[in-house]
């Protein structure tokens, strides 16, 4: 479960704190302040830094041997591992580059 949430979720809540973003600068501009919009890219970047610790945790070292007859499902689920945490991260270099226009970008600015 760990896996997934960083595999789908984290790419998700980029798109939805994207569609969200846009949607609080109306509002932002009309009362001259950013903390909504910041608010929803730092929830959205802790979740999926969250999700790609968690993914990174999730996939232990292979191990073969003698004692071990699960290595083809062990190295499915460290390879599924690998690629959801990547995609944790990328998901959060996303985030992060979206707070930055805002930080950057008045609500205001047409």
């Amino acid at each position: 479960m760990r896996i997934w949430l960083a595999l789908l979720a984290a790419p998700s809540l980029a798109l939805a704190a994207q569609s969200i973003m846009y949607a609080l600068v109306t509002p932002a501009c009309s009362l001259q302040t950013r903390v909504a919009i910041h608010a929803v890219a730092a929830v959205t970047l802790v979740l999926c830094v969250l999700f790609t610790l968690m993914a990174r945790s999730a996939g232990a070292p292979v191990r073969f041997g003698a004692d071990h007859d699960d290595g083809e499902e062990a190295t499915t689920r460290h390879f599924l591992a690998i690629v959801a945490a990547a995609v944790g991260a990328i998901s959060a270099i996303v985030v992060v580059g979206m707070w930055i226009a805002a930080w950057v970008l008045s609500p205001c600015f047409s």
